[in-house]
Parts: C-alpha cells; structure tokens; sequence
C-alpha cells in the first residue's frame, strides 16, 4: 500500500493503472476509520482492480468550527488498518493541497441540498460538494463508496455526479452497526461507556416504530418516535423527518413514496454529540 499525499503523484500512479485498463474503486473519508469504513473498502476492494482510500478532513464542509477542532484524528491506525484490508492507496492530502486557493464555488440542488441537514448546517452540502468534486476529479474513479448512515449526503452527490457531467457509479452501501444497534460513526468515539448505551435505544426505537406505522398516520409515526427518544434524559431529538428515500420531501401519507425513510438526528449525552441514522419503511 502507498500512502501518498500530492495529487500529482496520485494521479501519475492511476495513470499506469488505467493504461493496464485496472478499474479504480475510491472510498473517501475524513479519517478515524471505523468498522463501517473497512465495510466500504473490502466492497471497492472487491468490485474492482485498484482501490484509493482519501483521508481528508474537510474544513468546508464544518458549519460548527469546535466540530471540526474535536473532530477525531487517528491517521497511523487508519493506514494501518488500510494495510490489514489490502487497500492500494491512501490519498492524504493537506488543506493546501485541495485548497490551493479558497473555493468560491456554490453548489446548491433543492430540495436535497436545503431540507434536513441542509437547513440547519449553512453550508454543510456546499462544502461536501466542493470536496467530492475535486476529489472525484483527482481520482477520476469508475466507482465510489458511500455508506447509507449519511442517506442525505448520497442524494447530494449523485444530484452533484449528474450536475458534473461524471461517468462516476455512486455504489450505496448498507450501514453497519455496534452490537447494540448503534450506528456506527466517527463521532461515537467522543461518547462516554454509559452515552454509548443510551445513544443504542435510538436505532430501538426506530426499529419499533416499523410496527407503530402499520397502523398509524406518518404524523402519528413521526410524534411517537420524537416522544419516545425525548423521554430518555440524556437524548434530544433536533429532528425526525420521514420523506421520500429518492426526493427527500417530507411525507404526509404513506402511499406517497414507494420507499419512506425516516432520517433522525440526535443529541446525546451532557456535552452533547451529534448522531445521525435511518430507518427505511417499506409500503
């Protein structure tokens, strides 16, 4: 494995590739890699010839400047767990390296890139789209790994693939999850033992609440789950909306979307993290 961090060199060893007619698989991520990470690239690593792991931790895409400064940085155990997994290259770049002068671009695709996240991280999509982009420019992958925890940020990217003109296949992979249920995330690392068991009954809560929408109104749905995470002290819902899994506009009955998804962030724990997940309700 080669761990490189200038583009030129990156794009000088992808060349020989391409010219051997390899087809490169590219997972991106922002570092502090995780069992579901390691998911992502055993699936590049599988799918195609030669697989580019970037570790990039993205200072636009941070709405919240004290997110981005406790952000977990783990960069020798990433590369090596990149090494057990047989990953070909690890692309670290720094800020100045992508960001060689400010990104002035503005990225904006409604309703994907305004409802949910959009709405309350200013900026948030914006700085995704600018990263993605220059990264998928960089590699010029035949395939890129996102997993399904950040849903909205797939609807965001194949909406920016399509605006880019890109040949780029967004590949989709399935959220991988502790023991307990909780998804799996950078950010966990930042929960104490006990947060870490009171961030579980969000994805138990979720999952009772497949058998209350058999029943109920996708409002009555959507008030159950806010009200049963509220009352566990120590867990705050910011929001739960239950939208079209393609579109990401909000649902008022069920037979409106042939794939409901419920999209939740909470807040856990007495200094708060912030923990996204999903649950797919199938009609």
């Amino acid at each position: 494995m080669k761990i490189i961090k200038k583009i030129v060199d990156l794009r000088k060893a992808l060349a020989i590739d391409r010219k051997n007619n390899e087809k490169i698989g590219f997972v991106p991520t922002m570092g502090a890699l995780h069992e579901g990470h390691a998911s992502l690239v055993r699936r590049s690593i599988e799918e195609n010839d030669k697989t580019v792991v970037s570790i990039f931790l993205n200072p636009t895409q941070f709405n919240d400047q004290s997110d981005f400064v406790n952000y977990p940085q783990t960069f020798d155990a990433d590369c090596m767990l990149m090494q057990t997994l047989g990953a070909d290259y690890v692309f670290a770049p720094s800020v100045t390296e992508i960001y060689p002068e400010p990104d002035t671009r503005q990225f904006s695709f409604p309703p994907v890139t305004t409802v949910m996240e959009g709405a309350r991280r200013p900026g948030h999509f914006n700085g995704v789209c600018q990263v993605v982009s220059r990264l998928f420019d960089i590699v010029q992958p035949n395939n890129a790994y996102f997993g399904e925890k950040d849903w909205q940020q797939i609807a965001v990217v194949k909406q920016l693939v399509s605006y880019m003109g890109s040949s780029v296949n967004i590949v989709e992979c399935p959220i991988i999850r502790e023991e307990s249920g909780l998804a799996m995330s950078s950010r966990n690392a930042r929960l104490t033992t006990d947060e870490r068991k009171l961030a579980a009954t969000i994805y138990k809560i979720l999952k009772e609440s497949l058998e209350k929408a058999k029943t109920c109104t996708v409002k009555e749905t959507r008030a159950w789950v806010i009200d049963e995470i509220n009352a566990h002290e120590g867990l705050e819902v910011e929001y739960f909306s239950i939208v079209d899994g393609l579109t990401l506009i909000d649902l008022d009955n069920w037979n409106d979307s042939s794939q409901a998804v419920g999209c939740i962030t909470v807040y856990c724990g007495s200094t708060p993290i912030r923990l996204i997940d999903h649950i797919k309700y199938y009609n």
